[in-house]
């Protein structure tokens, strides 16, 4: 195999993309059985830029779904033709009758139209084109005819009350990309969870392009219904845990004496 696929800088861009290496890694398998998986066509071919093979989530999702199928004792050939069922327009839910449970939203963000104008009195001198770039960029923020739309009420809210607060809007930007980054692993964590200990008979039985039955269809919907607001909570009593730990240590910090001078 020739070496352009070794480890390296991501490329830029909306979605996270990686090298061979970096995807292995992620998948928690060797670079030889992802070369054998392309061979198999089990993974489908990476975005090529030059003698550079870009993979990107999709890949890895795929990645994690045979490693699940082969620990419940599936063949990599019942895993070829469950995969091809997937790519002729069918994902798991479909096939098992549950694509609405899956698929329910976690999220009860409500979208807010604004002006420029608008957007302004909520960040007096703050609506620089970098930041409203950077917020484009993010998703924070998206276009709709000569109007902006904000993803969030909830995060528009907050944005606006620690600029008035005396947080420039950079920062505040700043760290919502930084919180972002932390979200998608505990997303990454518990949708894991759900994968390996709540679904784990589903892709058992989507093997067999069989629906689940009606009785168990309405167990794990309403299992998943549960769970949404348990994360939540995790998340909230954690991070909450976490602010107290920090700002005691702060506390702490400020008492200690101040070091004398040399």
């Amino acid at each position: 195999m020739a070496n352009d696929e070794s480890g390296g800088a991501d490329t830029p861009g909306e979605e996270r993309e990686y090298r061979v290496t970096e995807l292995a890694e992620a998948a928690g398998i060797t670079v030889r059985t992802l070369r054998f998986y392309r061979e198999r066509k089990l993974v489908p071919p990476p975005r090529r830029e030059g003698r550079i093979a870009w993979y990107n989530g999709h890949h890895l999702a795929r990645l994690r779904t045979i490693t699940a199928l082969l620990d419940r004792g599936h063949t990599l050939g019942g895993i070829a033709e469950l995969l091809s069922a997937f790519e002729r327009g069918r994902d798991v839910g479909d096939l098992l009758g549950l694509s609405g449970a899956i698929a329910a939203p976690w999220s009860e963000e409500s979208p807010v139209r604004l002006t420029r104008d608008a957007l302004a009195e909520h960040f007096p001198g703050e609506d620089t084109d970098e930041n409203l770039a950077t917020a484009l960029d993010l998703g924070y923020l998206t276009t709709d005819g000569d109007d902006l739309v904000h993803t969030s009420r909830r995060l528009l809210d907050a944005s606006t009350a620690l600029v008035r607060n005396g947080v420039p809007l950079s920062a505040v930007i700043a760290a919502g990309r930084e919180v972002r980054t932390h979200a998608d692993a505990l997303a990454d964590t518990f949708t894991t969870l759900v994968r390996r200990h709540v679904l784990a008979d589903i892709l058992t039985h989507a093997a067999s392009g069989d629906p689940l039955p009606p009785t168990e269809v309405a167990r794990v919907t309403e299992t998943l219904d549960q769970l949404r607001p348990i994360v939540k909570t995790v998340v909230d009593a954690e991070v909450s845990m976490a602010m107290d730990r920090r700002v005691r240590a702060e506390l702490e910090s400020w008492r200690e004496p101040p070091p004398a001078p040399v």
